[in-house]
């Protein structure tokens, strides 16, 4: 049987794909808000990656209260590394937008395309795998958190206790992860 090449999609997925079928059931408003979304969702990671390749060569952007612009600019002003991988644990752990550790001060900033409502728990989360795989104590260090998404900047600067009490939430969940691996294993 000779089937069709399609050498060119390879790797790529399909917005109405067989296996997100779920679009069958969607009416004509419904798929355009869904396509809208996964539009957006591309264009997200477009821009992520536009916004690393900027801060890696230190390429400014023009100076301008636009979400893109300010992440960028501000996170080579600070001499951020983007896309950080912090990990505890292979059940535990993330990639931050960017990073930079100095003078004592911890500053993680994030990225967001979208209009949904974000969330500093995220970024907790990031900041508590820092003082874990690195080894450092949050009241010994100052951690400044941001958030760039809709033209502005959302800053908090979280109380060492809540960034422990992360901390020890991430040691908890991976313990009870291991052992319900380590059950799977005993019954197979």
């Amino acid at each position: 049987m000779n089937l069709n090449k399609h050498s060119n999609l390879e790797g790529k997925h399909a917005f109405l794909s067989a296996s997100k079928y779920h679009w069958l059931g969607y009416s004509k408003e419904k798929l355009i808000e869904v396509y809208r979304n996964w539009k957006a969702a591309q264009r997200g990671t477009e821009d992520h990656d536009f916004a690393r390749r900027c801060i890696e060569r230190g390429q400014k952007l023009p100076r301008a209260r636009k979400t893109l612009n300010m992440y960028v600019n501000d996170a080579i002003g600070f001499k951020m590394i983007p896309e950080v991988v912090l990990y505890y644990s292979d059940n535990c752990f993330g990639t931050a937008d960017a990073l930079s550790f100095r003078n004592g001060v911890l500053r993680i900033h994030d990225l967001k395309t979208g209009t949904t409502p974000t969330h500093m728990e995220q970024l907790m989360i990031y900041a508590a795998l820092y003082c874990l795989e690195y080894g450092v104590r949050p009241e010994n260090i100052e951690i400044v958190l941001r958030i760039y998404q809709m033209n502005d900047i959302f800053e908090f600067i979280p109380e060492p206790e809540q960034i422990n009490e992360i901390m020890s939430k991430i040691i908890e969940g991976d313990l009870i992860v291991e052992t319900l691996k380590a059950q799977e294993d005993d019954i197979a």
